[in-house]
């Protein structure tokens, strides 16, 4: 990826992405997650190639709307904890600047002021559960889950669980989300408000371009005001705290908690 020289969208093709899939076709934009034999967990390349594809599609008068989905079984599992195995325990000065790209996808996303919606093809587990929230609409197949294991793996859930959750599903539900670990299954999520409909697989691309094409149809600098003073909540409780959660985080890598989770993770694997 080169930088560019002026705000202009470019081909997807030009950006040379290898994480991800970016497709193009007027009002629509695409982001496919595409590491399906991790279950689109996100590594460092990743993070940024989403945070790229989210900044050119702001920038592409074009496009009205962005979906963003995965390949395969999974919508996102969240962390690679094979790479943070590897390169992050241990090594808070690291995970810092892991957290810094991880940031900076979800600010370039909810910033890209356009209406989003989350294609939930499969299971969305713990920052891809935060993924989806980030997203102004979900649709999610009716046979996946959501789920967050971060009290079991060794990370606090504040990269947009504990700010958002609450404001979704209400502090109690989120308490039971967070602290339980316990799958919550797509028609459950529905229920309480986590995503907006709990679909067939069969119905979810149906369902997606009729919310595509109700959004393409809107003026787009008032549906851009509208995300920004509807995003006032969200934000507030995301930059009082993601701060000093990526500090907080980074330095529990040293920690013998963070370490013997990780690391009894990947002796399963």
């Amino acid at each position: 990826m080169t930088e560019p020289d002026a705000p202009r969208p470019v081909s997807p093709e030009e950006l040379g992405f290898d994480r991800i899939v970016y497709e193009k076709t007027p009002p629509r934009a695409t982001i496919t997650l595409n590491r399906p034999e991790v279950l689109n967990a996100f590594d460092f390349r990743m993070l940024r190639e989403l945070a790229r594809a989210c900044e050119d599609a702001s920038w592409d008068d074009e496009i009205k709307v962005v979906v963003v989905t995965g390949t395969g079984r999974a919508f996102c599992v969240g962390a690679d904890l094979k790479a943070w195995g590897a390169d992050l325990l241990d090594n808070p000065c690291e995970y810092w600047k892991w957290f810094g790209a991880f940031k900076d996808m979800h600010d370039r996303l909810r910033e890209i002021g356009k209406p989003t919606v989350a294609r939930v093809n499969g299971i969305a587990v713990g920052g891809g559960n935060e993924l989806q929230m980030a997203c102004d609409l979900a649709v999610m197949v009716d046979d996946a889950f959501i789920r967050h294991v971060g009290p079991e793996h060794g990370s606090v859930p504040a990269g947009g669980a504990t700010q958002w959750l609450p404001i979704f599903v209400g502090d109690r539900r989120a308490r039971e989300i967070l602290l339980l670990c316990d799958e919550i299954p797509a028609k459950q999520a529905e229920e309480w408000g986590l995503v907006n409909r709990a679909v067939p697989a069969a119905e979810l691309d149906a369902v997606v371009d009729y919310y595509v094409e109700r959004l393409a149809v809107k003026l787009p600098q008032t549906i851009r005001y509208t995300k920004q003073q509807l995003n006032w909540w969200r934000d507030i409780s995301w930059h009082e705290t993601v701060g000093h959660a990526r500090d907080w985080l980074a330095l529990s890598m040293l920690g013998d908690e963070a370490k013997g989770a990780i690391r009894a993770f990947l002796e399963k694997e």
